[in-house]
């Protein structure tokens, strides 16, 4: 996966925006056992990119309650298809933190609507998006935390991608926690975590 409108990278090769489509790659269910590990999370969740439920139904499992959204009708149970989360005015009622794991071409975009939306959002972005003066506001201004792993994730392959498929992410992977009120803008902590360690 990578950020911008061109063309994505997924292990060694690239795949262009026209294949990619709706830019669904599902998210390891380690990377959701992690952040429950690591990070503290309200009772009601918003996921807005849900796909499948990859998130939700291990958030659910956790004893969260996850309101699904997606713009892409997959016939996902449990999922309000046909919504696009940018063009959203407000959050539904008494959901107070948005998790998900954002199509990367729009990742800037879910953060910075997100962020008008709730007051925590927290999105599993490449290492790399730390990088970039053209999202200084959101970095500079919202991130408080970095959950960043010691190891690979999982990788996350295009959905109904038949070519070869590669065990681990070509890249490093890690929780960004934004808050639209950080108590100390400008500054981030970046803590080190397993993806292997169990809950």
């Amino acid at each position: 996966m990578a950020e911008g409108l061109g063309n994505v990278r997924v292990g060694n090769t690239r795949h262009a925006l026209k294949d990619r489509k709706d830019d669904l790659y599902e998210t390891p269910s380690v990377a959701v056992e992690t952040l429950l590990r690591c990070e503290t999370l309200p009772l009601r969740i918003w996921e807005p990119a849900a796909g499948r439920r990859a998130i939700a139904s291990i958030l659910e499992s956790a004893g969260h309650e996850v309101f699904c959204t997606d713009l892409v009708r997959r016939d996902a149970e449990g999922v309000l298809e046909g919504i696009d989360f940018l063009m959203e005015q407000q959050a539904f009622m008494g959901l107070e933190c948005i998790v998900t794991n954002p199509p990367f071409k729009l990742a800037d975009e879910f953060i910075r609507h997100g962020l008008r939306l709730c007051p925590k959002v927290i999105m599993l972005l490449r290492w790399a998006y730390a990088e970039g003066a053209g999202r200084s506001d959101i970095i500079d201004g919202h991130l408080s935390r970095v959950w960043l792993g010691k190891e690979r994730l999982p990788m996350m392959h295009r959905d109904g991608w038949e070519g070869n498929k590669e065990s681990v992410s070509g890249q490093p992977f890690a929780w960004f926690v934004f808050e639209r009120e950080p108590e100390t803008p400008g500054q981030f902590t970046v803590r080190r975590m397993s993806w292997r360690e169990q809950r």
